[in-house]
């Protein structure tokens, strides 16, 4: 079964063509991220322009890149949600007209659920992907990271499956995006900070873990708002001092020692609710997905500190992108849906 993928959430157009869930044939993206460099976050009106001068380009190339005509797609998957709502209605348009013109079914896809189906991507004959030679073993636990969700979850099948936790205020990857620009480095923050951090002490500055009544919850805003108050304290200011002034303050030792204090002090949030997580629920495997799994820090800590095997997608497949939600599509079962009325759910 061949089904195309089309991922438009956020500032990536995306399209691809798995095979069986698992065999990826072809995965392109074009993404808008340089044009959102300038305002230190994606601009929705910006993504959503950028969708529709893409999109169909991008579908085209995913089609000619998988050797693969109409005739043998065998379904079409679209982002539903959650996502920015321009952006997810340029995707899920463009697969409503697919689905009509060509007579295929239509399937929506959970974008957050999605990004766990990347580590179920086990074949490819495209160059330059390093994939898990099995996909995951249920029961399995999961840990989805990204700029807009993290969250625990626990899978006992495709179909049957839990939140354990998730963030109560930022998700992580926004908070690199926010101490980045605390620290005056350039966006996205997830790399940027994870760069700066290598020459840094992580010890350096002592910032807080917040006590949750559910384990299995994280907060950010509060780890965020200490390197804010860190920083100020290190230049020699009070809180009042705006914290656009600190990059110029700030001495490249200090950045990389807060740098290398966030990160460190955020992955262990992470790492220790999944810890917790692994001994009371013992799953035969744990999954790492989202943009944040691309940080290399963090899956050493987990693949060191974790009995259970760590699976993790290729890099390129954290981001955003439509091989996984055509994967999360096979595997899920979806029912078709009416390509006539399909609606996109922002806050899905």
């Amino acid at each position: 079964m061949r089904i195309l993928g089309i991922e438009t959430s956020c500032d990536e157009t995306a399209a691809a063509v798995v095979e069986d869930g698992q065999r990826m044939l072809s995965n392109v993206v074009s993404s808008s991220v340089d044009l959102h460099a300038a305002y230190g976050g994606v601009v929705p009106e910006i993504a959503a322009r950028s969708h529709i001068e893409v999109i169909i380009p991008v579908i085209e190339q995913a089609l000619s890149d998988s050797a693969t005509d109409w005739d043998e797609i065998d379904a079409i998957a679209v982002t539903q949600g959650p996502g920015l709502i321009g952006s997810l209605m340029i995707g899920v348009l463009t697969a409503r007209t697919l689905s009509i013109t060509k007579n295929k079914p239509l399937l929506a896809v959970n974008h957050v659920l999605a990004h766990a189906y990347a580590n179920f991507i086990t074949d490819t004959l495209l160059p330059g992907y390093q994939l898990p030679e099995n996909p995951p073993s249920f029961p399995a636990l999961g840990l989805i990271v990204s700029g807009g969700h993290s969250q625990i979850m626990f899978y006992k099948s495709n179909k049957d499956y839990n939140i354990l936790g998730q963030t109560l205020d930022d998700a992580v990857g926004e908070a690199y995006d926010k101490v980045a620009k605390i620290l005056g480095l350039p966006y996205p923050g997830g790399p940027s900070v994870a760069r700066t951090a290598e020459n840094g002490n992580p010890k350096a500055v002592k910032l807080p873990i917040s006590a949750l009544e559910n384990p299995y919850d994280f907060s950010f805003s509060g780890l965020k708002t200490a390197v804010l108050r860190a920083a100020q304290e290190i230049v020699g200011k009070d809180y009042t001092l705006p914290s656009s002034e600190l990059p110029g303050l700030l001495s490249g030792k200090q950045k990389a020692d807060l740098a290398a204090s966030f990160q460190a002090t955020a992955i262990e949030t992470l790492v220790r609710a999944m810890v917790k997580a692994e001994t009371e629920y013992k799953p035969r495997s744990v999954l790492l997905a989202g943009g944040v799994a691309a940080n290399s820090e963090l899956r050493r800590q987990l693949a060191e500190r974790l009995a259970t095997p760590l699976l993790c997608p290729d890099i390129k497949l954290c981001t955003d992108n439509a091989a996984m939600i055509a994967a999360a599509a096979y595997f899920m079962k979806l029912q078709s849906a009416n390509p006539y009325k399909l609606g996109v759910i922002p806050s899905l």
